[in-house]
């Protein structure tokens, strides 16, 4: 892969969690190209952030669990345990479940996307790729997880101009109430919730109508093509992820994958 580098770049430093700076975001890096985490270390140190890194699947493990980062960027293809199995262990582990995973991709990795996304996986970034778009998705998931965690338990959910009074069933653009069905209503308020996070059209339709109803992918599709028509000038907020699913797009000029 090529990639701009520094000719000259400070010692990287590896911070423990008992070390860490006060108000920075502990990010773990998890990757086994040396040259690629010192880069990323580099940048993400620059902009605010302390970095402890893992090169295999099992120390990956090992250090979210002693460390408890805020974020984890996760390489899919690691030596020994591969990343999704990293993702999945993470996320059955009450210490690390709440913590968001970006996982960085190949781009003939579609499938190894869709399952990691399923495990709970909370973004994607394809390799090779822009460090200012690397920097900008991840300063996006955790900044949606502190919305989450500030608004849950507030009854209305809110993204751009869209509002969702989940109390009332009520959902509105710029002020003005719009009618959706319960399907619609379900399938928009969990793209809402999720901040951001891809949901694949199974995820979707898990939370709209059950484990147990069978809906087709086509099924789905028109649904979501129903909700934009009916958004208007809001429609940019449901944005469609290709060979993956949807996911929330809260600027309409925010860079897409």
């Amino acid at each position: 892969m090529s990639r701009a580098m520094d000719s000259t770049r400070p010692e990287i430093s590896k911070t423990p969690a008992a070390a860490r700076t006060r108000g920075k975001r502990l990010i773990l890096v998890v990757d086994d190209e040396k040259d690629l985490v010192d880069l990323i270390t580099y940048n993400l140190q620059r902009n605010g952030y302390d970095v402890v890194s893992a090169a295999n699947g099992n120390d990956a493990i090992e250090v979210a669990a002693r460390e408890i980062p805020d974020l984890v960027l996760l390489d899919l293809m690691l030596p020994g345990i591969d990343g999704t199995e990293v993702a999945r262990r993470l996320k059955n582990d009450a210490k690390t479940a709440n913590v968001p995973i970006v996982m960085l991709t190949a781009k003939g990795e579609e499938t190894d996307v869709v399952v990691g996304l399923t495990l709970g996986a909370d973004d994607y970034v394809t390799k090779p790729f822009s460090m200012k778009i690397l920097l900008a998705r991840l300063s996006t998931v955790l900044r949606r997880k502190e919305v989450a965690a500030s608004g849950a338990e507030s009854g209305i959910l809110r993204a751009g101009p869209l509002s969702i009074d989940t109390s009332k069933h009520e959902v509105a653009v710029n002020g003005e109430v719009i009618k959706l069905t319960l399907t619609e209503f379900k399938l928009l308020s969990a793209l809402v919730n999720s901040r951001g996070r891809v949901l694949t059209r199974d995820q979707l339709m898990d939370k709209a109508m059950g484990t147990d109803v069978f809906v087709t992918d086509r099924a789905i599709d028109v649904h979501i093509t129903s909700i934009r028509k009916k958004l208007g000038v809001a429609n940019y907020l449901v944005h469609t992820v290709r060979g993956v699913g949807y996911r929330l797009q809260e600027s309409a000029d925010e860079t897409a994958e």
